[in-house]
């Protein structure tokens, strides 16, 4: 079943049993599905195009919750945490960091990088390889620490 439909599967089910907490996060997810359809006027959404939204809201959530924190709003940062739980179900799992570490070895090798200057290069590379299967983050700290 396509990501969409299972959002909203779950939404209906959230709606049922009366969880507003993850059908608070439901909504957002698929608010973000449907705003992608009007753009060209499509009756559906890829998996691919899904996956995309979701991890942007993922990365605006995992802020909130660092702004939160700061902030002293620890009620605000749990229900951001709740949501951001919710958005990762429907997430594919990323690469650990030894896999990403592997990656960025092959990915180093290939592009012949021996300097800071060529992070970008190597990032480009891995990304191209591997997205949707690697934390941009992660990665680009082992590349900068391997290229130092």
């Amino acid at each position: 079943m396509p990501i969409a439909e299972q959002v909203t599967e779950q939404m209906k089910q959230a709606m049922k049993a009366k969880d507003e907490r993850r059908l608070v996060a439901l909504r957002s997810m698929r608010s973000a599905f449907l705003n992608e359809m009007k753009k060209d006027g499509s009756t559906s959404v890829s998996d691919e195009v899904c996956e995309g939204l979701l991890r942007k809201l993922e990365k605006q959530r995992k802020e909130s919750i660092e702004a939160f924190t700061n902030a002293g709003r620890e009620e605000l940062a749990a229900a951001e945490r709740a949501e951001l739980a919710v958005i990762q179900e429907f997430l594919p799992k990323l690469a650990d960091e030894g896999k990403t570490r592997e990656w960025v070895e092959a990915a180093v090798a290939q592009t012949g990088a021996a300097s800071a200057k060529d992070v970008g290069k190597v990032m480009g590379a891995l990304m191209k390889a591997h997205k949707g299967e690697i934390d941009g983050d992660l990665a680009r700290r082992l590349v900068q620490e391997r290229l130092a």
